[in-house]
């Protein structure tokens, strides 16, 4: 397989279980995408990232809705807007479906 990764360099991808707790538009940017804060618990707090997942979702939708992101990305600028972690989903085209745990657990636990 071409793009084959070892278990090491799984390893050092940080996948977390957060809550989003604050969703507000993105004006800025050329896609339309919303501007999220996820609590990913004491030990980790909140990060703060940008999604393109506005065609499946509304802002009342995401409110205190449980996700997966990264968290080991180095932020990243994206407008006026800093970048923490990496909100993970199925993409469909210009669709985006996010990964949710089907139970409601901790927030920070790791993904693996």
């Amino acid at each position: 397989m071409e793009n084959e990764l070892s278990w090491q360099d799984f390893a050092k991808v940080d996948m977390r279980v957060g809550t989003i707790i604050e969703v507000n538009d993105f004006p800025e940017v050329r896609k339309p995408a919303y501007q999220l804060k996820i609590d990913f618990g004491k030990e980790i707090g909140i990060r703060k990232t940008s999604a393109q997942i506005t065609k499946r979702y509304t802002k009342e939708d995401l409110q205190g809705k449980q996700t997966i992101a990264v968290i080991n990305f180095p932020k990243k600028q994206i407008a006026n807007f800093m970048s923490e972690c990496l909100l993970l989903g199925a993409v469909n085209n210009d669709e985006v479906t996010i990964i949710q745990p089907e139970a409601k657990i901790p927030n920070g636990l790791k993904i693996s």
